[in-house]
């Protein structure tokens, strides 16, 4: 009894350190959500200070404790990190929040020495404002995927994820200058054999880290491998097509975990979700409801250790999910 007790009041402490640190709720607030008094929770947070759970950022090894978190968990075998915004929010609400908190676990994850992949996207690029200063000694940004297309040469907006990260942690950056999707597969299998992409390929195989969005081809938000000109009509035609649901690192992947028969992903430059799960951690952020079904495809894939999302998003995608199946896809 005093075990469940105490464990009890830990899941309070953590709730209300997120919900005033991370999303920056009033005591009041909170108070009303986990039925204590104002003062109650002025003492959760200043337990939480002392026994060191709060630093700059809430340390959530077990992610949220929520029922809706739990089950995710339970079902998929990942940590989840869930932010609690609610169905009414708006779109730029949710991805503040979820970014916010997918900042915070990402600064106090990294270590001195590590080598940390990063794929570009549009949750990248909500994801770095947020990240406050954590110098490192002898880190290194790897980019995951190509960025590069028709429309984008200079892939600017990669760039621009990258110098943020490098500023932050004091890390080198190792960038991938190859096209996100090559127009020939004879021409990617080329390019894997030079030398200067060969060591790319080497440190990508080395990651200790990475940090991703799930990019989804029916999204609210659109995804930027599906509106900024990465794929033509007839690309997007043959995609759906087949099924594809969404990407992880621009890996074109189908509601169901499939991947390795979609004819783009042999034009595709980024990591499958196999050569993804040698990586130690592995963080996942989705931040959009309407990606549940590309949600559900990274999970059935395996691609991420971590899950960092809102509440809206993880009921989508337990609404998805069969229960029946439950046992076949935990992972």
């Amino acid at each position: 009894m005093e075990r469940t007790l105490m464990h009890d009041r830990y899941d309070d402490m953590y709730e209300a350190c997120i919900r005033y640190y991370i999303q920056d709720e009033t005591m009041e607030s909170i108070a009303r959500h986990l039925k204590l008094s104002r003062s109650s929770v002025s003492r959760l947070l200043a337990e939480a200070r002392g026994s060191g759970m709060v630093r700059i950022s809430v340390e959530a090894p077990q992610g949220s404790s929520s029922p809706v978190a739990r089950s995710v968990a339970a079902i998929f075998g990942v940590r989840v990190h869930l932010v609690t915004v609610g169905d009414s929010a708006s779109i730029a609400t949710r991805f503040e929040r979820v970014s916010k908190l997918a900042a915070a676990l990402l600064r106090d994850s990294v270590r001195d020495g590590q080598y940390i992949g990063v794929a570009w996207g549009v949750t990248l690029s909500n994801i770095v404002p947020f990240l406050e200063k954590r110098s490192l000694h002898d880190a290194t940004i790897v980019q995951m995927n190509g960025g590069t297309n028709v429309h984008d040469t200079s892939a600017r907006h990669v760039a621009a994820i990258l110098q943020s990260l490098s500023a932050n942690f004091d890390a080198r950056i190792v960038q991938f200058p190859v096209p996100a999707f090559f127009d020939y597969a004879d021409t990617k299998r080329a390019m894997w054999r030079e030398r200067s992409v060969q060591l790319v390929l080497n440190l990508q195989a080395r990651l200790d880290i990475a940090i991703f969005g799930v990019g989804s081809v029916y999204g609210r938000v659109p995804s930027h491998v599906y509106a900024a000109g990465f794929l033509d009509e007839a690309d997007l035609a043959q995609a759906k097509a087949q099924g594809v649901v969404g990407d992880v690192c621009t890996v074109l992947i189908r509601e169901n975990g499939s991947y390795e028969d979609i004819t783009l992903n042999q034009r595709a430059s980024g990591l499958t979700p196999a050569e993804l799960q040698r990586i130690p951690r592995r963080i996942g952020v989705v931040a959009d409801p309407s990606r549940a079904a590309a949600l559900l495809g990274a999970l059935r894939a395996r691609t991420m250790t971590d899950l960092v999302c809102d509440d809206s998003t993880a009921r989508a995608l337990l609404d998805l999910f069969d229960p029946e199946e439950g046992r076949k896809v935990r992972v």
